[in-house]
């Protein structure tokens, strides 16, 4: 695998942890194919249980699929304004073949989530935005997708783009309401 994002400049970890938004609105700005090709490499970086890379991502550019899954989306119509939108499926049975019934029913759906979330973080540390999408039809999305013929669940929807708000940070719950020790 080769992330070198060559002249790309990309942001340190906690900087990108730090500056990551759910931005909802989206400059009229293609995003670059060396931008996208970082962040498909880092997709195909994430962990997975038993490498089994138990899921497929969609890349959408067509104006009429975006606004199809916006609606599909029970009308989160920023969905259609990014310039591309990932959609993350989860595929039960490459997991279910080595894991049985808990492959297929959570590893998939935790490879599948983890990837996005690479996805979403690789996007900030290039300097454009997302947000996780995860209410929608699936039957509706799998259908936009070309995929209600496979074996699919999808899992979450990525808008990705250059941000044209810069939301604040939103509150967070108290380490010591979080975190807890077991001695």
């Amino acid at each position: 695998m080769n992330l070198n994002c060559g002249s790309i400049k990309a942001m340190d970890f906690f900087e990108v942890i730090k500056k990551r938004r759910s931005v909802r609105a989206f400059q009229e700005v293609e995003v670059e194919e060396s931008k996208l090709r970082i962040i498909f490499e880092t997709i195909n970086s994430a962990p997975s249980a038993g490498d089994l890379q138990a899921y497929e991502v969609f890349v959408v550019r067509s104006e009429s699929k975006k606004r199809e899954l916006a609606k599909a989306a029970f009308g989160q119509d920023f969905i259609a304004s990014a310039p591309v939108v990932l959609v993350f499926c989860a595929n039960p049975k490459r997991s279910a073949w080595k894991y049985g019934k808990r492959g297929e029913k959570l590893y998939c759906i935790q490879d599948a989530t983890i990837a996005c979330s690479f996805a979403h973080l690789s996007a900030t540390a290039l300097g454009l935005a997302s947000v996780w999408v995860g209410a929608f039809s699936n039957s509706e999305v799998l259908k936009i997708i070309g995929a209600e013929d496979k074996d699919l669940v999808p899992i979450a929807i990525l808008p990705i783009g250059y941000p044209a708000e810069n939301p604040s940070p939103t509150p967070r719950r108290q380490l010591y309401d979080l975190i807890h020790f077991v001695d």
